[in-house]
């Protein structure tokens, strides 16, 4: 999930904001110009806080899921409580009025802040920032080298009728994949499914709710609404033969959706090595307003958006942006109060250990007081787990957000961060240490939406025919609705990936690319014992945008893949990748999945205003993250797309169009094995 941009940055910094840069003044005089600081040259001490949560159900993998037999619009066809994966004005009811604090409640939205550039104010901005826009050769898509598999993950079919139908239509997948034991396992919004290695179906696609144990997300027959799950994320973690899978859980008023301002993180760590086997569930609040163990932050209840996980050899790390869920301007005073990072002992994780310390780390600033942001976590092999400084976990993040201060949108640093100390987890005190280091980088940027190739739009044509428009809306559509853009993402750090002593992230950028504006994506990998970048780059196509990277790097060998989606000019939103050798993109862009019609989805059209505005606006989405899995001398990949097409004569015969998407969007999944 991403935010909305709420509000310009405060000229009244809070007194949180105020020390950070006063750190940041003395680690400017500490830091000998021009080299890269040292990780103890750390801002001011990182608050940190320790509790303990039960473990909670022990859940069977559903095995009585059937598919929805009804395939038109069901009212409500998008969830109330998050407009961002269900519809602004669609939705009606959005969030409750309540007060928390002398705050009011007001609605979760698209947690991000970042305005996308145009033609007109990129240039603008690049020149505030004293940055200029990279410029890129467009790579050649050519070939599939290394392609061994390539199969249809989830799509919106999929995720729209599981469970009997008791199912909201949600935009987009935020795809998940973790693989191992001969298992691939596949998370999107709001539903999973297992494989195994040669794409055969071994479970049907399951909803979110039934695997965590919830009632229905919607009760259609009752209308009775259930917690909200999003943004799933998976890990199997070959050092405890265990599958790990998170989500963040809202709750909602089972009367109307509204959000209660209540929200978790809910942990399922599996029982067995085969995720079949069923699943230990753990409870982590995260609305941090002194509530169920919670720690007291500004502007509180917030939610703890777009978790993400990684591992050493004795920790489980899980990360969030929080968000105030009020209208108060939270720690930074631009409505966003950090990053918050949590520790669990991995091994008491994987035993099912009766309750489990969390260490958390609240609302952390890198050592210039820059505010932390998608501090992602690293994945690796188990034999390349750091144990020195009795255990480490590197983290990075990017600068560019306005959740990070950043106005320009432009950026040419990174944060590096580093947590030892890990192998305390285990033990009744634990006490992890966290350190962080801004590192130079080439420039990277906010970039613009992703133009589609013009192509079928039933949907849209749907919506500008009033006796199909009344179908879906209820109403006539009053607007021109046109073909929109895919969303590009705001230059959050994607998967990091530590492998051979080098610890390797991508995300996307702005770029010219053969001199036209682009989406493009940068990547960069880092010596973290330095720390400096020892390598980076970009990828981009002439006349199309990659965006949403995810890079999984193979043992020791600077192998790997970085898959990502391509779109623009010359293809529909298509699965695609790039590899790596010796430590970096080499060769073409190459294609696994070719996609095979443009986006048609609900947030890409006026009437719905996904972006919550007045007058109503469109606000697409796309993403919000891919996945990349080495395992052995391969590394399986997942990325959006969009695997189907059909015409407006075949929707209205069948909104399905055979079962390959919906009435109100069309996106789809793909799962690739590459040896690169």
């Amino acid at each position: 999930m991403h935010r909305t941009r709420r509000q310009r940055v405060s000229t009244l910094l809070s007194p949180f904001v105020v020390l950070a840069l006063v750190a940041a003044v003395i680690a400017a005089f500490t830091t000998t110009a021009g080299a890269s600081p040292s990780p103890s040259a750390a801002a001011a001490a990182v608050k940190r806080s320790v509790r303990q949560i039960p473990r909670g159900v022990a859940l069977s993998f559903p095995t009585n899921q059937r598919v929805g037999s009804v395939r038109g619009v069901q009212n409500p066809e998008i969830k109330p409580g998050e407009p961002e994966e269900g519809g602004g004005d669609g939705a009606r009811a959005a969030a409750r009025a309540a007060t928390a604090g002398g705050h009011r409640l007001t609605k979760a939205g698209n947690r991000s802040m970042s305005v996308r550039p145009t033609a007109k104010t990129a240039p603008l901005r690049a020149q505030e920032a004293g940055l200029t826009i990279p410029n890129v050769r467009g790579m050649r898509v050519q070939g599939t080298p290394g392609l061994r598999r390539s199969f249809e993950g989830l799509n919106h079919f999929d995720q729209r009728f599981a469970n009997n139908g008791n199912q909201f239509s949600i935009v987009p997948p935020d795809q998940g994949l973790c693989v191992g034991n001969g298992f691939v396992f596949e998370t999107v919004n709001d539903v999973l499914q297992v494989f195994d290695t040669r794409g055969r179906a071994l479970s049907p696609p399951t909803d979110l709710n039934s695997f965590y144990g919830y009632p229905p997300i919607i009760d259609r027959t009752n209308v009775i609404f259930g917690p909200e799950p999003t943004d799933p994320s998976c890990l199997f973690d070959a050092a405890t033969n265990r599958w790990f899978h998170v989500v963040l859980t809202l709750e909602v008023d089972p009367e109307d959706g509204a959000l209660t301002g209540a929200n978790h993180l809910d942990l399922a760590v599996s029982k067995t090595g085969n995720p079949l086997d069923g699943f230990n569930i753990y409870q982590l609040p995260v609305q941090d307003d002194g509530t169920q163990g919670t720690p007291s932050h500004v502007g509180c209840p917030c939610i703890g958006d777009y978790p993400h996980m990684g591992a050493d050899k004795f920790g489980f790390y899980l990360t969030t942006n929080e968000y105030p869920l009020t209208d108060s301007g939270g720690v930074f005073g631009n409505g966003y109060n950090g990053s918050q990072i949590y520790a669990f002992s991995k091994a008491a994780l994987a035993r099912g250990a009766a309750s489990v310390n969390v260490v958390q780390f609240e609302s952390p600033t890198l050592n210039d007081g820059t505010p932390s942001f998608t501090v992602w976590p690293a994945q690796s092999n188990p034999a390349e787990f750091v144990t020195r400084q009795n255990g480490t976990e590197y983290f990075l993040q990017s600068t560019a957000a306005e959740e990070t201060l950043n106005e320009e949108g432009m950026s040419n640093r990174l944060g590096f961060w580093k947590l030892t100390n890990t192998r305390s987890l285990a033990t009744a005190s634990p006490a992890p240490n966290l350190t962080s280091v801004i590192i130079g980088s080439e420039t990277y940027g906010v970039p613009p939406r992703s133009e589609q190739k013009g192509g079928s739009v039933p949907l849209r044509d749907c919506l500008i025919t009033p006796s199909c428009a009344t179908q879906v809306l209820g109403a006539t559509d009053p607007f021109p609705e046109v073909e929109g853009p895919l969303d590009s993402n705001d230059t959050r750090m994607q998967q990091t990936w530590f492998a051979g002593g080098k610890l390797y992230g991508a995300l996307d950028t702005i770029a010219r690319v053969n001199g036209n504006l682009k989406a493009a994506t940068a990547w960069f990998a880092v010596d973290p014992r330095t720390p400096r970048v020892v390598s980076q780059g970009y990828v981009a196509v002439a006349n199309n945008n990659v965006n949403y990277p995810a890079i999984g790097v193979l043992k020791g060998s600077g192998k790997g893949v970085m898959a990502f989606t391509l779109v623009g000019g010359n293809h529909f939103p298509s699965a695609a990748y790039v590899t790596l050798k010796n430590g970096r993109v080499t060769g073409n862009v190459h294609v696994a999945g070719r996609g095979r019609g443009p986006e048609d989805s609900f947030c890409e059209y006026v009437a719905f205003n996904c972006a919550q505005t007045d007058p109503p606006a469109i606000r697409p989405r796309w993403g919000d993250y891919g996945a990349a899995v080495p395992v052995g001398n391969s590394v399986w990949i997942a990325s959006e797309w969009t695997g189907q097409t059909c015409t407006f004569a075949q929707y209205l015969n069948d909104f399905t169009c055979g079962q390959t998407r919906t009435a109100l969007a069309n996106w789809s999944t793909r799962i690739s094995l590459v040896r690169p």
